[in-house]
């Protein structure tokens, strides 16, 4: 947990205490990316809601995996952003977020092609030829951005940018 948001006080907040805001999770590269994926997620979702998707099968799974990932998200960023992580200290968090941004990295890949590949440049409403290259393209780049997070969580999980010491402390406090 050595580089996530927090870490150096890793169980410091007592179980029974209410939960308290993590403003350096928010300038932390996780959380940040977090943001990111959070309003390019809704973006993926809600160009591709506003047209008619459900004439498409390809798109139904671009929708799914969209909006799942977005939620997840948004219930981790929370998470973080309300320290619940260190309440439940007994998970082991930097492995659960390195593997669902791994997840998400791949199923982003899917939904990216996917999405990229149904849409057809002679369709007979010209707003939903935009919006389904809009969302490709928002698509790419939420792909790229949980790509990163899985990056920093790798980093988190390996404890680089930390010793032996601080880690024991951290872990065992």
């Amino acid at each position: 947990m050595a580089g996530l948001p927090g870490a150096a006080r890793a169980r410091s907040a007592s179980p029974g205490s209410p939960p308290a805001l993590d403003g350096s999770f928010l300038l932390s590269p996780l959380g940040g990316l977090m943001c990111v994926q959070a309003v390019l997620g809704l973006l993926v979702w809600s160009l591709i809601a506003a047209t008619t998707y459900h004439l498409h099968a390809a798109y139904g799974w671009v929708m799914f995996v969209s909006l799942f990932f977005w939620i997840l998200t948004l219930l981790f960023f929370v998470t973080y952003l309300l320290q619940l992580h260190q309440k439940f200290y007994m998970i082991p968090w930097s492995l659960v977020l390195m593997i669902y941004n791994a997840v998400a990295t791949v199923l982003y890949i899917t939904a990216f092609v996917t999405c990229a590949a149904a849409v057809q440049p002679t369709s007979w409403r010209q707003w939903d030829y935009n919006r389904r290259a809009a969302a490709s393209f928002f698509a790419c780049v939420t792909m790229i951005t949980y790509g990163v997070s899985t990056f920093f969580s790798f980093r988190a999980w390996k404890g680089l940018g930390s010793n032996a010491a601080t880690s024991q402390v951290t872990d065992h406090a």
